[in-house]
């Protein structure tokens, strides 16, 4: 992909969207050459004795090459597979090595779920430089974006806004598996997750479950909450929803034969927490293929 750099001026529907791109670009460094470009506008431009502060989030994933960032929490190394994080109103300053140069890639953007998934991810906020080596997944969601901020069809900022979302969503992913990597609860909690699929129909004995796996249930509760985001009880009733909106449209049971085979306590409590989850009953879903 050639280098380029598109700086955009998202309208009043771009930014009550949620999400909007200011700028997305990649670039190319070599050896000695002067960074960061002068073409870039006022704003952005910034030297090396300066710094800068912007007005918006920012992401740039280092694909060759090494640097150095510095900011208010002191100085970082950069290095293949970086993926830096500016915040608003931070001041900062990056910058690649003159003897190796880098290749970059870089992403500007706003708007008020922007700020609601950083504080979800409270990491987003705290750290300066995640170190997730080179990621197909993260690749594949800048070239999207790059795609259709050069192209600019209509309606464009709404699709970098989901691709920027998915983006975010991946580096939450790979925050939270590098917790667990080698760990001993990371292959407990995978064959807690593989036993629940295969076992959806039954009601499991979750404390039972972790004393298999020599683990103490309050521990093995929070560990499995923060690798899957709910809890082992949650995630086994959504398996048995899934299977049971299953059983609803493609078999001919009874909706008491498919509470019972699911061992729900009673199919007044399978009829609750069926529309609870998915918005209607299962009598009601029934209907929509009948």
């Amino acid at each position: 992909m050639k280098d380029f750099f598109e700086y955009l001026n998202p309208g009043e529907t771009d930014r009550e969207w949620g999400v909007f791109l200011n700028v997305a670009g990649k670039a190319s460094i070599g050896p000695g050459m002067i960074y960061p470009s002068r073409e870039h506008p006022t704003g952005y431009y910034y030297t090396w004795k300066k710094g800068r502060i912007l007005d918006e989030f920012q992401l740039i994933y280092i694909l060759k090459g090494n640097g150095i960032l510095e900011n208010e929490l002191g100085q970082f190394e950069l290095e293949a597979g970086s993926v830096v994080l500016i915040r608003p109103n931070e001041y900062h300053r990056y910058r690649p090595l003159l003897e190796t140069g880098w290749v970059e890639y870089f992403l500007g953007f706003n708007g008020h779920l922007v700020k609601h998934f950083y504080e979800q991810a409270t990491f987003l906020m705290q750290e300066s430089v995640l170190r997730y080596g080179i990621q197909d997944q993260i690749l594949e969601c800048f070239h999207r974006i790059f795609a259709g901020v050069e192209s600019e069809r209509p309606g464009f900022q709404q699709i970098a806004a989901g691709q920027l979302i998915e983006l975010l969503g991946y580096l939450v992913a790979y925050q939270k598996r590098g917790e667990f990597s080698g760990k001993p609860i990371e292959k407990i909690i995978q064959r807690a997750l593989l036993h629940m699929r295969e076992n959806v129909e039954a009601n499991i004995d979750l404390q039972d479950l972790a004393a298999q796996y020599h683990v103490t249930y309050a521990n093995f509760r929070k560990m499995f909450k923060k690798y899957t985001g709910m809890s082992p009880r949650q995630y086994h009733l959504e398996l048995k929803m899934r299977r049971a909106k299953e059983l609803v449209l493609t078999s001919d049971k009874s909706i008491m034969q498919i509470s019972e085979e699911l061992q729900f306590e009673s199919i007044h409590y399978f009829s609750r927490y069926f529309r609870k989850k998915l918005g209607y009953s299962p009598t009601e879903l029934r209907k929509t293929i009948s």
